[in-house]
């Protein structure tokens, strides 16, 4: 029996084995880099050892100093995570030969499907079905990669080498090895994976399907359980490729295989993760199984063949909420979250009843058992749904620029798909989330766009769709002005909106992200509020005001953070930067200054790039590694590159000069 268990890992998921852990009885040990000293799963955990350092490669990747750890706090267990080290070999053994248990399968295993390369010649012997590489459009993938790292679509061949070199130096610099390969890359298809689960005796079992296809940058946004749309006799032949995989390979515990379905119904194997997937609680939502209890259990020696069979039932959707801008080639973004809450906060809420204190419904203590229990089955009965959040950062913490800008996963179950997909963008939407720009109103619009409410989404959703799931939102004028009347009411001296002199008001505002601006002017008045437009103000205070317009009577919350605005309302949220009214002037930059969108590492400059050379618009120029990938710097204008400040491994701010071009005149 294992009585502590260390995880091997940061964040979202290290709180979330930290939750099993308490339910099973298991001490718990958190290992953290320095940035993360403060960091939501180190409260979590029972213990915790330091690795220091800031970078990744200097804390989480170092196995030795992991497994150090692990024996230094007394740990009988080391549970990887994903990501970071959970599918390295090297580390694995490390583990076990410290006389350490492994959460995970055996060593070989992960070093036969760490190269996607030999994963296929396994697979194809194996009788799964795989792509082999013909014409454009081509992708090039990292053999040992994974996350949309190293990956690059090719649609024209002279351009072949070039992606392969980045390709390489991507895979390189994130998995210490820059083997890449080519495959056909398929228009149209879906990603669908299934879930396995095996035991140290053979037996091997699939727990369903997912369908993971709304991805960016090849990592995945939006998933589901189980993958709508794929008739039973495709979805038998999934699960049945699935099994050989992994009986295959000789697998142990939990894991993933993943397929490209096309669009004629034709699955072909991708890769098989060796390790729990970021997606899982939408099986453990259909199935009523704690998945991480299970690989608990089976790295303990049990046996799959005395627990009983789950039924699927229902249908879950899961959304990962990041600290980025989709519409500003998804940036990422850093800073202090100041609140974070979805439904009221807790593991599982049911927000029909959230206000009812019983409503609150935690985790059912399934241990190692394939079966609901408790509020699984309650909820089931009288046909609710659920909302569950798990996340790996709280109101007070700070994402930085070192880790992924993941914020947290937020789950909706329910008996149907378009009750849980309804259940999901409401819980999304109402979600009050203050501090870095995030991809929140990117999910909601995606869970409810036709193509996807009627499951004829695919992996280039995103491509096609991006422009308008991002573009202006109605209401920002109205949000702006509610923001301006709670800020009266905060500078007022004379304790009521009615009471407010009624003075000519005028307030800027720079909505967020996308950096419109938006001049408020009003008059609040003893007969009400005087605008440009036919809204009346209802009530205000510095945090509420009350507005109707049309006809129609809406609540907003206003929040405010220094010069940063938050006003949430029924149907959405927005974020402002208060601006003078009067704009300063601006700081004076270089004309043909290339400035840092973003902080992060410059990991490399394009080759032949260099002061005084040619270039041209458009023209890749370096590249900035930032939250876990890399982000392309290009030129802004074609003419000479006359000075490059930017050096293979500096650290730089937002708006430090990286490079100067002097644009060619005609």
């Amino acid at each position: 029996m294992i009585g502590s268990l260390l995880v091997a890992n940061r964040g979202e998921v290290a709180c979330r084995v930290f939750r099993t852990c308490r339910e099973l009885g298991v001490r718990s040990v958190a290992v953290y880099a320095d940035p993360d000293a403060e960091a939501l799963h180190v409260r979590e955990a029972d213990v915790a050892v330091r690795l220091p350092g800031s970078a990744a490669a200097d804390t989480y990747l170092r196995g030795e100093a992991v497994v150090r750890a692990a024996l230094a706090a007394g740990a009988d267990a080391v549970h990887p995570g994903y990501g970071f080290l959970s599918e390295s070999a090297a580390f694995a053994r490390a583990v076990l030969d410290a006389g350490l248990v492994w959460i995970g399968p055996p060593p070989a295993v992960i070093e036969a499907m760490a190269s996607k390369t030999r994963a296929k010649r396994i697979m194809a012997e194996a009788g799964v079905p795989v792509l082999v590489a013909a014409e454009p459009p081509l992708i090039v993938k990292a053999a040992a990669g994974g996350g949309g790292r190293g990956m690059r679509v090719v649609r024209d061949l002279s351009l072949l080498d070039a992606e392969m070199a980045s390709a390489r130096a991507e895979a390189m610099a994130a998995f210490g090895d820059d083997e890449v390969f080519v495959e056909p890359y398929v228009e149209g298809g879906r990603h669908v994976e299934v879930q396995i689960l095996a035991d140290a005796h053979g037996a091997v079992r699939a727990l369903g399907t997912r369908d993971c296809s709304l991805q960016r940058r090849h990592q995945k946004v939006i998933e589901e359980a189980p993958a709508p749309g794929l008739g039973a006799a495709l979805e038998e032949e999934l699960t049945g490729a699935a099994v050989a995989a992994a009986r295959a390979v000789g697998y142990v515990g939990a894991g993933t295989v993943e397929f490209l379905v096309t669009a004629e119904g034709r699955p072909f194997f991708l890769e098989m993760n060796t390790r729990l997937q970021v997606e899982h609680p939408v099986t453990e939502a259909v199935y009523g199984v704690d998945l991480v209890a299970l690989q608990i259990r089976v790295a303990e020696g049990v046996g799959l063949g005395s627990l009983r069979v789950p039924v699927a039932s229902g249908h879950a959707v899961e959304a990962r909420l990041y600290a980025e801008a989709p519409g500003a080639g998804w940036r990422p973004w850093v800073g202090v979250v100041r609140e974070l809450s979805v439904g009221n906060g807790g593991f599982r809420v049911r927000p029909s009843t959230a206000d009812d204190p019983r409503s609150r419904d935690p985790h059912p203590r399934q241990h190692a058992l394939l079966q609901r229990v408790g509020g699984w089955e309650e909820a089931r009965a009288e046909g609710a749904g659920y909302v569950r959040v798990d996340a790996g950062i709280a109101a007070g913490d700070t994402v930085t620029p070192y880790y992924d800008p993941l914020l947290a996963k937020v789950i909706a179950w329910a008996p149907t798909r378009p009750e849980a997909i309804r259940l999901l963008a409401h819980a999304l939407e109402r979600a009050r989330i203050h501090g870095p720009v995030t991809n929140r109103d990117l999910l909601v619009r995606s869970l409810r766009h036709e193509e996807f409410s009627e499951a004829q989404m695919d992996t280039t959703f995103y491509e096609r769709h991006l422009d308008s799931l991002t573009g202006p939102r109605d209401g920002v004028a109205t949000a702006a002005l509610a923001a301006a009347v709670a800020d009266a009411q905060g500078r007022s001296r004379f304790g009521g909106w009615r009471n407010v002199p009624s003075q000519p008001q005028e307030k800027r505002y720079r909505s967020e992200p996308d950096g419109t601006e938006h001049m408020v002017r009003y008059r609040l008045t003893r007969g009400g509020l005087e605008t440009d437009g036919d809204v009346r103000l209802l009530a205000a205070t510095r945090t509420h005001v009350v507005l109707e317009a049309g006809g129609l009577r809406t609540g907003y919350d206003v929040a405010a953070y220094g010069d940063r605005v938050y006003v949430d309302g029924p149907s959405g949220a927005y974020a402002f930067t208060a601006l003078p009214r009067f704009p300063g002037p601006a700081a004076p930059a270089e004309p043909g200054s290339l400035l840092a969108p973003m902080p992060g590492t410059v990991v490399r400059v394009a080759d032949g790039v260099a002061e005084g050379c040619a270039v041209e618009a458009g023209q890749p120029l370096l590249w900035l590694e930032a939250m876990k990938m890399e982000h392309r710097i290009v030129s802004p204008s074609t003419g000479t590159l006359t000075a490059l400040h930017a050096v293979p491994g500096r650290q730089v701010e937002v708006g430090s000069l990286l490079a100067v071009v002097e644009e060619l005149t005609p």
